[in-house]
């Protein structure tokens, strides 16, 4: 029988109804990031005087025996204590490298006060080693079920550190664990964990909107606001989940959380106006830009270069260069009317997406023709970063010898601040790599070493990607043995995925395997991109098997999410080779997992179709297909299932062209009638000329026996009818028209048999 744990002491650290205990309190632990506090009627703990009553019956009934076990307890836990004094002495005196080969030396489990402040220490660090250490004291706690002993200091500062290294999951899933187990962590951790799912990919922001949603949820549990204090949102979080909900462009969830920072005494700042920027760049509302800037000066908010950086962007990203230049122009002329300029830029918006929500947002967007536009506080002159946003708006559309022109001129201005740095000859590189100039790139490469701005990994990647887009993998490898040689830059994930792209590109997987295997020898964790690029090679060359083993191992990596993406990949290498059962299998499997099919899943099934030719399976999918295209956003076909419902299908040419070649070459006219009319309705033109090819190649002499019995003249009655139509729409001769150069006129059952 498993014994049982004893019962914690209301003075231990998993105490509900009060802060850390001072054995784990600011004087042991100088990082206080968290707290533990739990509203009364959520957790309850046994009275102590329950306890010491047991104690004393105890005591009565066995008092020689409680004192031999006592007396061997004592003696047994001496050199436990003695190693506790010497480990929390390393500690206090920041001598963490020895305080953790202590901890390694010792054959006992430290106490929760050396537990914690070592955790502390090494996520403290900020080290790849000290995160390491400090997951792997979590991961034996956790194995022998002591978790309890770590402070919610200790787990804050981890999950912080964690997800500054980029392990955003792992730290998300701290604070969740703190959050169940009765933790409210400081605001400082648990913001930090929103920052970084909100810029992640995939669902980041959604699950950024859920953990915020999380931890203000426990906060207003709580009468006495000075009891999580350090828990509420400050300005910082209330930033962190408003870029999220930038990024998923939701304007709703913007105005309702903006609407909630009064409630903790927040106010917005100018990052909180910077990050609305962003969302009317999102949201389509270039004409909305001026109001946010107008808004900051009204609001009297101090302005920051960050604003009017944000503003040049957001134009660079609209493609209206004109207007970012007059922006930086006029910041060169030292002028303060930036608004005005603004204004007269503006031109009407026939998109009136969010007005509701920005008119809340933006009061002053009603009333601007009513008032003059504010000036700037001071002068501002733009700077390199504004400069090189500017560049890369060239870039973008080709524009290369303004590009040039461009770093040319940063070269001679008097300030300094406006010189080109690395990012802006990076800029120029990847301007010359996208144009296919490579001997152009590796010379400014070559120019950034003589004038000692160093490159760093990104413009070597840049390089290596450009090598690959050119089939030159040779010279890819060349330079990865450069970067690390005589630049002194390891390469890192994304210039492996990079490798192992460009390998797929020359048709070489084992090169890719090569590549994908020498990262994880170098301890560099493959990451999603890795996977499904892996995946590609092996689908692309016909190894499906292989692909699916890099599938599974991508679904017991932790670290790595799988998505569609990685399913699609798996299902078209499937499909490539005709292996349709396969393929549909694994979508069987894919929709058990919470993955709806795309389009992209739908085409890779109607090619595996084609290729083993096996018509009557495109008219399950068709029939599935048009089924999702009947579905509503939001709609649910089965209230009662816990599941949402597949989303709105958008169907693409690709698609629906392989569905019909498929029905007419099988003869199936009325479902190829039907595939062509949703194709009209979705603005695809099909392709008549090569239907009329496939029909007169192959079905010319259907329905012309003369000696078909009645019986099966009145079978195939459905069918001619839509043989018929279907001639009509490819605008052959048919029944429905008379031809001058038919012999015979058609009527009833004349002519047409199999």
């Amino acid at each position: 029988m498993n014994a049982k744990p004893p019962p914690r002491s209301p003075s231990s650290p998993l105490n509900p109804l009060s802060t850390l205990p001072s054995s784990s309190s600011s004087a042991s632990n100088p990082f206080p990031l968290a707290h533990w506090a739990s509203p009364p009627t959520l957790i309850t703990t046994p009275s102590s005087n329950h306890i010491r009553s047991s104690r004393v019956q105890v005591a009565a009934g066995q008092a020689k025996p409680i004192d031999i076990f006592l007396a061997s307890a004592s003696a047994s836990t001496e050199p436990a204590r003695s190693q506790d004094q010497t480990l929390l002495l390393l500690l206090r005196q920041r001598k963490t490298e020895d305080a953790w080969v202590a901890y390694n030396e010792s054959p006992h489990l430290p106490s929760s006060t050396c537990l914690s402040r070592l955790v502390s220490q090494l996520s403290y660090q900020n080290t790849s080693t000290g995160l390491t250490r400090a997951q792997s004291i979590i991961t034996r706690l956790r194995q022998e079920r002591q978790l309890h002993r770590l402070d919610a200091n200790s787990l804050g500062l981890l999950a912080s550190a964690a997800a500054k290294a980029g392990h955003t999951r792992y730290a998300t899933s701290l604070i969740k664990s703190m959050l169940r187990s009765g933790y409210l962590p400081h605001v400082k951790s648990w913001s930090a964990v929103v920052s970084r799912l909100a810029n992640s990919g995939d669902d980041g922001p959604v699950e950024a909107l859920k953990l915020f949603r999380s931890v203000t949820r426990r906060v207003r549990q709580f009468s006495d606001a000075d009891l999580v204090a350090d828990s509420k949102p400050d300005t910082g979080a209330f930033n962190a989940v408003l870029n999220a909900c930038a990024n998923l462009g939701d304007t709703k969830m913007f105005l309702q959380l903006f609407d909630e920072l009064p409630e903790y005494n927040a106010e917005p700042d100018v990052l909180s106006y910077n990050v609305m920027i962003k969302l009317c760049a999102r949201v389509g509302r270039k004409d909305l830009l001026v109001f946010v800037l107008e808004r900051i000066l009204e609001k009297k908010i101090p302005l920051c270069m960050t604003t009017l950086h944000s503003l040049v962007a957001a134009y660079v990203g609209f493609d209206d260069l004109e207007t970012a230049e007059r922006i930086v122009q006029a910041m060169r002329e030292g002028r303060r009317d930036l608004c005005k300029i603004l204004r007269e830029t503006s031109v009407e918006n026939p998109n009136r997406n969010g007005q509701h929500v920005f008119e809340k947002l933006l009061p002053n967007c009603v009333t601007a023709s009513d008032s003059e536009p504010p000036l700037l506080s001071k002068l501002y002159a733009p700077n390199t970063r504004m400069y090189t946003t500017l560049m890369k708006g060239y870039m973008k559309v080709g524009r290369i010898m303004d590009t040039v022109r461009m770093i040319e001129a940063m070269r001679h201005e008097d300030d300094t601040a406006s010189h080109p740095d690395h990012v802006t000859y990076t800029t120029l590189v990847s301007a010359f790599v996208n144009s296919g100039s490579m001997d152009r790139a590796r010379q400014v490469l070559a120019e950034m070493t003589r004038i000692g701005v160093p490159a760093n990994r990104i413009t070597y990647n840049i390089l290596l990607k450009g090598y690959c887009k050119q089939l030159q993998i040779d010279q890819a490898k060349e330079l990865l043995k450069d970067m690390a040689e005589e630049a002194g830059i390891e390469p890192d994930v994304v210039s492996y995925n990079i490798l192992v792209d460009g390998c797929i590109l020359v048709d070489d997987s084992a090169g890719a395997l090569v590549f994908f295997n020498e990262m994880r020898a170098k301890g560099i964790a493959p990451t999603k991109i890795s996977y499904t690029t892996l995946m590609k090679a092996f689908a692309l060359s016909g190894q499906p098997k292989l692909a699916h083993k890099v599938f599974d191992e991508m679904l017991n990596d932790p670290r790595v999410k799988v998505d569609i993406i990685a399913w699609n990949m798996l299902v078209e290498g499937y499909c490539r080779l005709g292996m349709i059962e396969e393929a549909k299998k694994l979508i069987e499997r894919m929709k058990e997992d919470g993955f709806h099919p795309n389009v992209a899943t739908y085409g890779s099934l109607a090619n595996g179709i084609a290729l083993a030719r096996k018509p009557g399976d495109a008219l399950l999918l068709w029939n599935e297909v048009k089924e999702r295209l009947k579905v509503k956003e939001g709609d649910n076909p089965d209230p009662s299932s816990l599941s949402p419902s597949p989303p709105q299908l958008k169907p693409d040419e690709g698609l629906l062209d392989t569905l019909a070649d498929i029905c007419v070459r099988a003869a199936f006219f009325k479902k190829a009638l039907e595939i062509v009319a949703c194709m009209e309705e979705n603005g695809i033109p099909p392709n008549k000329t090569k239907y009329t090819r496939i029909y007169v190649e192959m079905h010319s002499r259907m329905f012309t026996s003369k000696h078909a019995s009645q019986a099966r003249q009145d079978r195939r009655r459905e069918r001619k009818r839509a043989a018929e139509a279907f001639k009509f729409w490819l605008g052959l001769p048919n029944s429905y028209y008379g031809s001058e150069w038919r012999l015979e006129a058609i009527d009833g059952n004349q002519g047409f048999s199999d």
